[in-house]
């Protein structure tokens, strides 16, 4: 397990809902989403190898699970809604998949899909970085050559589950999407034609959406 470094944000009875990063970002990715959430406990960390975070030896989406999990449990949360965006949203299907009775329900945005894909490693920038660029290098690969069962593992998620997509400008195909979305028992695709940031691009209309999702009819929560 990796230290995370973490914030908590919102009042100490608001419903608890934690905020995954993508690739290369860190929690203030969320700093715009935050304001609109005001009345939810949100804890919002810095993955593995990001920000504040501790730099690792090894990196894998199946690691980063479990480190959100060691932090609900360092956290005493009961079933927070977990939000994933990219990077983040792997982890999150796979704890969701894998312990599918921590979770009240779950948000995936343009979380790249469990088929392989052909996303290159750039060269790395000259200087320090904010990030470890071996998780670059480690995580992409894994988005290129998906483990084989995850596919297979959405089966497993059975909370309400998000998926959100942004449009055409996506870097990841969205009927896949849309295929992980029906995997998911009680899964649903939407798509806000953004791009991959849709979170950052359109921050009213991503939390109107989460909200409005969470809202809904008492059967998704039962």
């Amino acid at each position: 397990m990796s230290a995370l470094a973490f914030s908590i944000h919102g009042p100490a009875a608001g419903r608890p809902m934690v905020l995954l990063h993508g690739l290369t970002s860190d929690r203030s990715s969320w700093d715009s989403v935050l304001p609109l959430l005001s009345s939810w406990r949100s804890y919002v960390p810095d993955l593995r190898g990001h920000g504040a975070s501790e730099r690792a030896e090894r990196y894998s989406f199946e690691l980063l699970a479990a480190d959100i999990l060691a932090l609900l449990d360092e956290q005493g949360l009961a079933r927070p809604v977990l939000v994933g965006h990219s990077m983040g949203g792997v982890a999150a299907y796979l704890l969701a998949a894998r312990h599918p009775t921590r979770l009240s329900a779950l948000v995936l945005e343009e979380t790249p899909p469990p088929f392989p894909q052909q996303r290159p490693v750039p060269e790395r920038p000259p200087g320090p970085l904010p990030y470890d660029w071996t998780a670059r290098v480690d995580l992409l690969a894994e988005v290129n050559n998906p483990g084989a069962t995850w596919l297979d593992e959405l089966g497993s998620i059975t909370v309400p589950t998000l998926v959100l997509g942004g449009g055409p400008t996506s870097p990841f195909p969205q009927d896949q999407m849309r295929l992980v979305a029906e995997r998911i028992p009680r899964g649903e695709f939407v798509s806000i034609p953004v791009g991959h940031g849709i979170h950052k691009e359109d921050p009213d209309a991503f939390v109107h959406l989460v909200r409005t999702f969470l809202a809904g009819s008492p059967h998704r929560f039962e």
